[in-house]
Order: structure tokens, then sequence, then C-alpha cells
């Protein structure tokens, strides 16, 4: 039995993520701070879901208790869907320490410290096993205004691609998918950003966001969960190592 964790998985493109590997028969614990949104995305999906609230990325003692509880419900872990960010703005110059910090650990840290905690699990699982990133084109090229964000998606295709040449003769595959602008709450909260700063409406932001993209179009949580479902999938196990861009032709 397939046992996936996907942190973040409350709202946005965790919960596509989640509820498209559900779909597909593997049992999945919802990871994430809060438990309503967990519990919401959870009854939606319905059976072979565990809610594992309190974890938090930032916090070796959160990840670990989370882990210990998902395992004693499904067992080890098997796929591992690295979800969990914040994306705050800010000119490089008004970038405060304390920001900086704080966007990579939960970015990039969080990464590294949910994916040593359950690697040994990962690692037994041999071809089965996979280890999946949601980076961003922010991984890719670079963005204004969210320079914190670039350096951390930026570091986790490394860590990405460093991971998946140690572990290619085990079978374990890692990889990372890195999506455009994305319909998901976070977009909204720029969309309220760029609102504030510009006195733009909501749809004129919407439709600047969008026009990033060759298609014209916002990217939909559910093309980015299918991608990463596909990389669980037996079907991608000569897939490693690599960042896939999900943007409509944004990143070539």
């Amino acid at each position: 039995m397939s046992h996936a964790l996907v942190t973040g998985a409350g709202s946005g493109i965790g919960a596509a993520i989640a509820r498209r590997l559900a779909a597909g028969g593997i049992k999945v614990t919802l990871a994430g701070r809060r438990a309503e949104p967990l519990e919401a995305v959870a009854s939606a999906i319905g059976s072979g879901v565990f809610v594992a609230s309190g974890f938090d990325v930032t916090s070796d003692e959160a990840v670990a208790g989370g882990l210990e509880a998902a395992r004693a419900v499904f067992g080890p872990i098997s796929i591992l869907i690295n979800n969990a960010g914040e994306a705050p703005s800010a000119p490089f110059e008004k970038t405060s320490l304390d920001l900086w910090e704080r966007v990579l650990d939960v970015d990039l840290t969080g990464v590294f410290r949910v994916t040593k905690a359950a690697l040994p699990d990962i690692k037994a699982q041999g071809r089965n096993g996979r280890i999946i990133s949601v980076a961003s084109t922010a991984g890719l090229t670079g963005y204004a205004y969210v320079s914190a964000y670039c350096a951390a998606k930026h570091g986790v295709i490394g860590l990405t691609r460093a991971l998946a040449l140690e572990l290619a003769k085990t079978g374990v595959t890692v990889n990372a998918v890195c999506p455009g602008f994305t319909d998901t709450p976070l977009l909204d909260k720029a969309v309220e950003t760029i609102v504030a700063k510009t006195g733009r409406t909501a749809e004129e932001a919407r439709a600047s966001l969008a026009s990033g993209n060759p298609q014209g179009r916002l990217v939909t949580p559910e093309e980015v969960a299918d991608t990463v479902f596909w990389l669980a999938s037996a079907g991608a196990a000569s897939i490693n190592g690599q960042a896939i861009a999900i943007a409509g032709g944004e990143v070539l």
C-alpha cells in the first residue's frame, strides 16, 4: 500500500495534490499547521486519509511527531510531497532579516527537515519511493520583489538535483514541479498586495499575473496535481532530478 504525506495540504496546490493521490488509490496523510482546513479537505475526500495537524515544517519535534502519527495509521511513508511554503513580497531593500530567515526556514529548510526525517522510510521502498517538491518558476528564473522566495525555490531545485544523484542507485526518484502563477489562496494574497499598492482592480491584477503565461491564463491547482500524480506513478521511474515547469511556456 502506497502512503503519501503532503505538507501544506489544507488548501490550494497541496489540497489538489491530496485529492488526486487519494483518487488514485493512495493513502494520504494531510499535514499542516492548522486542523480546520485539513479536516475540511479530509471530509471532502472521504476515506483513506489521515490528518496530521500541528505539522510545522520549521520544528523538528513537530515533524517527528507528525510522521510517527502518520506511520501508526498507514505505515511507512513511500511518497513525500513537500508543498508547504509562503511567499511574502517586499523590495529587496525593505526585506528584513526576519522576513528572509522566515521564508528560507519554511520554503527551503522545511523541505530539508521533512525530507531528512522521512528518508529512511522512503529509501526502504526502493523503486516505489518518491520525493516530490513543489518549487516554482521562481526557482528557475527571477521575479522582482520576492527575492527571499526566489532564493528559497532555487535552493529547493538545487537540493532536488543533488539528492536525486545521491539516491539514484536506490531506485528512489527525487523531482520538483515548478508551477507558474496558479489560481490559489497564495495568489489571492498577491492580488490583494497589487491592489493595495497600485490601485488596480482585483480583475486587473489577476489579468496582469496571468499575462506572464504565454497561454494567457493562470495555471490550475489540478494541473499541478496531475503532474505530481504522474511523477509518483511507476511509469515515471526514470524521471529523476528534474524541475518540471507547469507554466504554459513561461520558462523554456
